[in-house]
């Protein structure tokens, strides 16, 4: 979860990226889609507005895996 909030800060999620590898392999998928669903709850639910677009490119990212 704490991943998905360094995306509005692209350099921090690079290096998180980096550190934690299991974030772009498939092992990492279900808990990447799980957090994104409820990260997309969220949102719908009025908060964390500042993530919307980056939740629409890291959702283009995971449905290419």
């Amino acid at each position: 979860m704490h991943y998905t909030y360094t995306l509005l800060q692209p350099n921090v999620a690079n290096r998180v990226r980096i550190v934690f590898p299991v974030l772009g392999n498939p092992a990492g998928l279900p808990a990447a889609a799980t957090v994104f669903a409820m990260l997309l709850q969220t949102v719908a639910c009025g908060d964390k507005f500042a993530l919307t677009d980056r939740l629409q490119g890291w959702s283009e990212e995971l449905r290419r895996r």
